[in-house]
């Protein structure tokens, strides 16, 4: 493909070097730049790809694409082209190298503080139930046919992400379920992408590190709803209801309290095995029974099903088909242990998951809740008192310990969870997490309940920019053999 080509529809400005070549490849990290190569320097947190375009020319890059302009000329046949978003840029350049799969699918993206990575697998399965090759892209990974691997994003990078896309049009897939993080909003990584369907699950304290206010968080997810055909939005959240209120796109509206919603949830039952319901739409009545427990699971379940209507599904199609849909790894995993005390592992990384988590299993415990959490180091230090709160307010018992600590001291982390606490809490603090887990294990009594709050499915942990192999169900497995 050739630079113009690639270059079409921005509006660049050719800095030096030949106007025109082939292209072999297209990267932002000079690492992987080779012969031919169009490398784009992008300004990130940490670094400045800008830094690195040298490195990219000694790996054989024929052009850049750059923000702002060498203060050195370069070598007389190296393409400089020059505009104003090189990020932006990027997310345009892949979808042409790509050959536009975004146009051969139907896309669903789901955001929100909690519950996306659920929803888009409801979505997944339901879709397929009744017919449609899905793909998905979120925080457990991507899936689609018989692939399955790791990402490292929630919503990987727009070069990758458009990839992905035609990786999936390529395997015969005909729609894509996405987690569509405020990041990948706020930094084009989506850029370029109409969505069929667009779903708000709620908004909830998080990534204030990055976004400075609750203001700001929301401006970013909001963005999604102005590239959609159908939104689906939460109207007992109150986020949700405002962009009900402020957006001008077609929406289905959901709700498990207002009768005025599109979509309501009545007579919900909550069971220690999953929910029921009956789910009513205009005249169309349905029985929800999704084998998935907590009331977030009925809002889980109202937002998959405002996606799937959107693409033209009955209810009856899309409550049928959640009768047989499971859990997801790291969402109320329920750890085997063959003992007469439970392990649950979540990823509840927040104040509002952490008590939407111990709600639920205060609804069902016989025995004690014993609760182990931390907090990511680098990220919302705001968030870490208000976990702590919860943390002592919905268990019996509370192991405060380390999560990712990433650039942090972990007792630092600690510290601001502590602050939280009430004086009477009287929290068990042991920093090593494995430690934690293993004295979980051994001073758990009969019908106790274990909930492992903030890793879920990762299988590492992330402490001085080195990410260590740590996998709860691996440490549970050891804990309970020296029992």
């Amino acid at each position: 493909m050739t630079l113009r080509e690639l270059l079409s529809g921005l509006q660049a400005k050719h800095l030096s070097g030949p106007a025109d070549l082939e292209i072999a490849s297209v990267c932002y990290d000079s690492r992987k730049a080779r012969d031919g190569s169009l490398f784009v320097a992008i300004k990130g947190f940490r670094s400045d790809g800008h830094q690195y375009i040298a490195k990219a020319l000694e790996l054989g890059a024929a052009a850049i694409l750059v923000q702002d302009a060498p203060e050195q000329p370069l070598a007389e046949n190296v393409s400089v082209w020059q505009c104003e978003d090189t990020r932006a840029a990027l997310a345009r350049i892949a979808a042409v190298w790509h050959g536009h799969p975004e146009r051969q699918l139907k896309l669903i993206g789901v955001t929100g503080t909690n519950g996306k990575t659920t929803v888009t697998h409801l979505i997944r399965h339901v879709l397929e139930q009744n017919g449609e090759k899905c793909g998905l892209i979120g925080t457990n990974g991507v899936f689609f046919g018989d692939v399955a691997r790791e990402s490292a994003r929630t919503t990987p990078e727009s070069l990758e992400l458009y990839g992905i896309l035609r990786e999936m049009v390529d395997a015969g897939m005909t729609c894509a379920a996405m987690e569509v993080s405020s990041h990948s909003l706020a930094l084009d990584r989506v850029l370029g992408l109409q969505f069929a369907a667009a779903a708000f699950t709620n908004l909830t304290q998080d990534h204030l590190d990055f976004h400075g206010d609750m203001e700001t968080y929301f401006a970013a997810k909001a963005l999604l709803f102005d590239r959609c055909d159908t939104a689906v939005y939460n109207l007992d959240d109150r986020w949700g209801m405002r962009l009900a209120q402020e957006k001008t796109c077609p929406a289905i509206t959901f709700s498990a309290k207002e009768n005025a919603a599109e979509l309501v949830a009545k007579n919900v039952r909550l069971l220690p095995d999953g929910v029921q319901a009956v789910v009513v739409r205009d005249c169309d009545i349905a029985r929800l029974n999704l084998p998935i427990p907590g009331m977030f699971s009925v809002y889980n379940a109202l937002t998959a099903a405002g996606c799937c209507l959107a693409l033209g599904l009955t209810l009856e199609q899309i409550t049928e088909a959640l009768t047989t849909a499971s859990g997801i790894k790291g969402r109320a995993e329920i750890v085997p242990t063959d003992r007469d005390f439970t392990v649950m592992i979540d990823y509840s990384h927040t104040p509002d998951s952490m008590e939407n988590i111990l709600r639920t299993v205060r609804g069902y415990a016989k025995g004690r809740i014993i609760g182990l959490f931390g907090a990511g180091g680098d990220r919302d230090k705001e968030k870490r008192p208000l976990m702590g709160k919860i943390g002592a307010q919905g268990c019996d018992l509370c192991i405060v310990t380390s999560d990712n600590p990433r650039s942090e001291e972990p007792q630092a982390i600690i510290d601001d969870i502590l602050s939280g606490m009430d004086s009477k809490a009287r929290p068990k603090v042991i920093v090593d997490r494995r430690e934690a887990i293993a004295w979980a294990v051994q001073n758990a009594r009969k019908d106790d309940i274990i909930v492992l709050m903030g890793k879920g499915q990762e299988t590492y942990q992330e402490i001085r920019g080195e990410k260590v192999h740590l996998d709860e169900r691996e440490e549970v497995a050891k804990a309970l053999a020296s029992l």
